[in-house]
């Protein structure tokens, strides 16, 4: 086991997509990321690397390099990550990322965990819960919604 005072960790995610700067623009536009800095290629005027904030949460982002491994959904077919982003009010920032190009997924409504989430997915292809708290919820409370939501045959569930 590695000694988190010795080594303190931290984790980002390091996105590649084929057209680097347009989603940069997006990310800012639609989802209210702000730039830290980017580094282009002075080769070929690619975006070799680029760091976003989210809030406090940073977001490495680079055009596609498949020389190197570093490929997008796009050239993929599509991603199986998805990301959450906890906001203030998910209605009216889905209604805005959705105004800014995001396609919605699933629409904003109260999930039984308490928070009011819905799902969008961006031109690049990545998805993104968009969630706000709207009410404090035990983990013994959210099983007990969710063993209800599923029916009577999945009362055996606990949280851990």
């Amino acid at each position: 086991m590695v000694d988190s005072v010795k080594s303190p960790h931290s984790m980002c995610p390091y996105l590649a997509v084929k057209g680097a700067q347009a989603a940069i623009d997006f990310y800012v536009q639609a989802l209210g990321a702000t730039v830290d800095f980017r580094l282009i290629d002075p080769s070929d005027g690619r975006i070799g690397h680029a760091e976003l904030l989210f809030g406090t949460t940073r977001v490495f982002i680079a055009d596609e390099y498949p020389d190197f491994g570093a490929v997008g959904p796009e050239t993929l077919g599509g991603s199986p990550v998805k990301f959450h982003l906890n906001v203030a009010d998910a209605d009216a920032f889905v209604a805005h990322a959705v105004q800014h190009g995001a396609t919605s997924l699933r629409a904003v409504k109260l999930e039984f965990h308490g928070d009011r989430t819905g799902l969008i997915a961006d031109p690049f292809g990545y998805s993104w819960f968009i969630a706000s708290k709207a009410e404090d919820v035990t983990a013994v409370e959210m099983q007990r919604r969710w063993n209800s939501m599923a029916g009577p045959a999945s009362d055996s569930g606990s949280p851990s």
